[in-house]
């Protein structure tokens, strides 16, 4: 069965970033779905995959990490404008049955990411 997951690590704290909104849609062209709305837990992960089975189709996705919010929260940015705010990341399911899993490594000036396992 395929399904989309994700966690989010602290890479400066060297910890998992608990309490990040994550969304998900679906792209198709210039039109943006919302599919699904998570927090992070106090292991950075969502507690369950944000989609799964027959809702993951082949297509293109974007996960948004409010990064910001987490790193205002957190105490290591401060101010109105922050380097990393809402932070995009868009990828391609070319099979419905994989297993989808994109990390998110952040600190207050850089991030990162892979597909992971």
């Amino acid at each position: 069965m395929g399904k989309v997951s994700t966690h989010v690590l602290d890479t400066a704290r060297g910890k998992p970033a608990a309490g990040v909104k994550i969304m998900l849609y679906r792209v198709s062209g210039n039109s943006h779905k919302k599919i699904a709305e998570v927090v992070t837990n106090a292991d950075g992960r969502s507690d369950a995959p944000l989609l799964e089975g027959a809702a993951l189709t082949v297509g293109t996705y974007e996960l948004v990490f409010c990064a910001g919010d987490y790193l205002r929260s957190s105490g290591q940015a401060v101010g109105e404008v922050l380097f990393l705010d809402q932070i995009p990341i868009r990828f391609g399911v070319a099979d419905a049955t994989g297993h989808y899993h994109v990390p998110l490594l952040i600190s207050p000036f850089a991030y990162s990411t892979y597909r992971g396992s």
